[in-house]
């Protein structure tokens, strides 16, 4: 007999504190402003070295931006919520957050 796999879980939306979600919008404006200028050195042909120097910097910024998401959701995705209902499925577990990590490698 074939079982249908279960449904996935809902998972509520995880609203962050104000001074996070400004660092993260801050940095993803740097972010924007790092892939305008790997655009320009590209357009004038500017040495290799350069380039991907550059294209690694904006490769290390934007995962610092993942990693201050997770760390700042963690409470919420881990349901350490101190008000959330002890049924609550809505949550991460241990296994979950891990590919959550490995997929910011």
């Amino acid at each position: 007999m074939v079982t249908a796999p279960p449904p996935p879980r809902s998972r509520s939306p995880v609203k962050f504190p104000d001074d996070v979600s400004d660092d993260v919008r801050l940095r993803l404006r740097r972010l924007e402003g790092q892939i305008r200028g790997l655009q320009r050195m590209l357009d004038e042909g500017q040495d290799c070295e350069s380039i991907v120097t550059q294209l690694a910097a904006a490769k290390a910024a934007l995962d610092r931006v993942g990693y201050r998401l997770v760390a700042a959701g963690m409470r919420h995705c881990a349901r350490l919520e101190p008000d959330a209902p002890a049924d609550d499925e809505t949550g991460l577990d241990v296994e979950d957050l891990e590919k959550l990590f490995l997929k910011l490698s």
